[in-house]
């Protein structure tokens, strides 16, 4: 029986740098040596951008669903069924319902466990909003499309070798974060990060710092209070619970000291105070990680790129990176639940006789 991954894969907005990012990754047909890819999207928007780029031909197998997927194959489902539009560098409603047809069928195959991980590429969040997807990115999308009863909640993860940035608040204005900003969610997310850290990335003793808010993580409330009322008290109810978390540090000096190398993961409270030191530190090489779901998805830490889409200036190092992260994640998972899928029972020692007894019951 084969140890290869089943690995879904999105075209994302087509106008974007996703197909020359496909193209780039997949010229090298080593790749299907670790997984097995199925990508879902549109033929006839591939070879357009294959022209365009002028690059290496792919030979995709073709196939009606992922139950048809060869291995050592680059398997492609035609999801995006309908003519999508091609302005390349510009987003359009075409090639926004393309890349909704596209999430939602491989969705659909994840839920039903006939792949094993989802690797996204970007989106552009204005025009694939519609009728049937009215969310403000593809993590708020999986937090209501994969839940399976158990009210599951989204943690975004970016990741890099030596850096894990965990967001508490994701795509939010500005104006509204403070607001979200609560010791339940700080609590929630902290929580998460700690079970994600062990179960997805096979750390036994995670460290965590959890950012502050405000600048100088609220010089003792001169510079507001949501550090006292809000996050200290979070942190010291995770650290009762065991978990090693740490702060609330000052943003600017925790990353411009690397004082972020002693630690696992950070926790930001909101998305430009962590992505900001993410993607400076790691751009080509991170990784988004949605992490407390019950599906493994990643995604290349850049944006669709626009400005450079068309131009072969793309580098698929993200994205490599993604694919890997995915596979690599679906197997801790595995080893991880194995593992404690049927534990000891506690045992329980009579004490004080020379003939100490063993009690199972």
């Amino acid at each position: 029986m084969s140890n290869l991954v089943k690995v879904g894969i999105t075209h994302g907005d087509s106008n974007g740098v996703g197909y020359e990012i496909l193209l780039k990754a997949f010229s090298d047909n080593r790749l299907t040596e670790l997984l097995t890819p199925i990508i879902y999207g549109s033929s006839k928007v591939a070879s357009y951008h294959r022209k365009v780029l002028n690059s290496k031909s792919i030979a995709f197998n073709m196939i009606a669903n992922c139950k048809e997927a060869k291995e050592g194959e680059i398997n492609f489902i035609n999801a995006a069924t309908q003519d999508v539009k091609v302005e390349i560098g510009k987003p359009n409603q075409s090639s926004g319902e393309g890349a909704y047809l596209a999430l939602e069928a491989a969705v659909a195959d994840i839920n039903n466990l006939d792949i094993d991980a989802l690797v996204t590429l970007p989106i552009n969040k204005d025009s694939i909003q519609g009728q049937d997807f009215n969310f403000k990115g593809h993590t708020e999308y999986l937090e209501d499309r994969t839940n399976d009863g158990k009210n599951h909640k989204a943690l975004m993860i970016l990741v890099s070798d030596d850096l894990r940035v965990a967001l508490v608040t994701t795509h939010l204005p500005i104006a509204e974060v403070a607001g979200a900003i609560t010791k339940e969610l700080v609590i929630e997310k902290i929580k998460t990060l700690n079970h994600s850290l062990k179960r997805d990335f096979f750390i036994e003793n995670p460290r965590i710092a959890v950012l502050g808010l405000n600048p100088h993580a609220g010089e003792n409330g001169m510079l507001g209070r949501e550090e006292q009322e809000v996050i200290e008290p979070a942190i010291q109810n995770c650290v009762e619970r065991d978990i090693l978390c740490s702060g609330p540090y000052a943003a600017d000096g925790f990353f411009g000291s690397r004082k972020f190398k002693q630690f696992d993961a950070i926790l930001a409270m909101y998305h430009d105070q962590g992505l900001v030191a993410f993607k400076t530190i790691a751009m080509d090489s991170g990784v988004n990680f949605t992490a407390g779901l019950p599906i493994v998805r990643t995604s290349p830490a850049h944006g669709t790129a626009y400005d450079i889409a068309g131009k072969n200036e793309a580098s698929d190092e993200s994205f490599l990176q993604a694919l890997y992260m995915a596979v690599d994640i679906h197997r801790h998972r595995v080893f991880y639940d194995e593992a404690r899928k049927n534990p000891l029972r506690k045992a329980f020692f009579e004490r004080g006789k020379d003939d100490e007894k063993l009690d199972l019951s």
